[in-house]
């Protein structure tokens, strides 16, 4: 069973910048769409950026500009940069398979706050 770890979660202030990073325990990056998800306190979790396999890339409207999804094939590890961050974004972060969920991991926590 493929393991997925999110990192690089933590406080930062408005305007901000964090480096989040998702390491799968098995080969899954290269060959399927990954996404980057986030769930607020008390709503839906969404999906926030997708890039598939063939290097198309996708963004939820509310991130689009500020956060780049990439991946490491070599490594089995994707990672989402985050810039210009609001409170808005507070949320704990994940990264899934897109077509076919694995396990969710336990997420990584990204608070914005001054």
């Amino acid at each position: 069973q493929v393991q997925l770890v999110e990192s690089g979660g933590g406080l930062v202030q408005p305007g901000g910048s964090l480096r989040l990073s998702c390491a799968a325990s098995g080969s899954i990056v290269s060959g399927n769409a990954m996404g980057w998800y986030r769930q607020a306190p008390g709503k839906r979790r969404e999906l926030v950026a997708t890039i598939f396999s063939g290097g198309t890339i996708n963004y939820a409207d509310s991130v689009k500009g500020r956060f780049t999804i990439s991946r490491d094939n070599a490594k089995n590890t994707v990672y989402l940069q985050m810039n210009s961050l609001k409170a808005e974004d507070t949320a704990v972060y994940y990264c899934n398979r897109v077509r076919v969920p694995l396990t969710w991991g336990q997420g990584t926590q990204v608070t914005v706050s001054s």
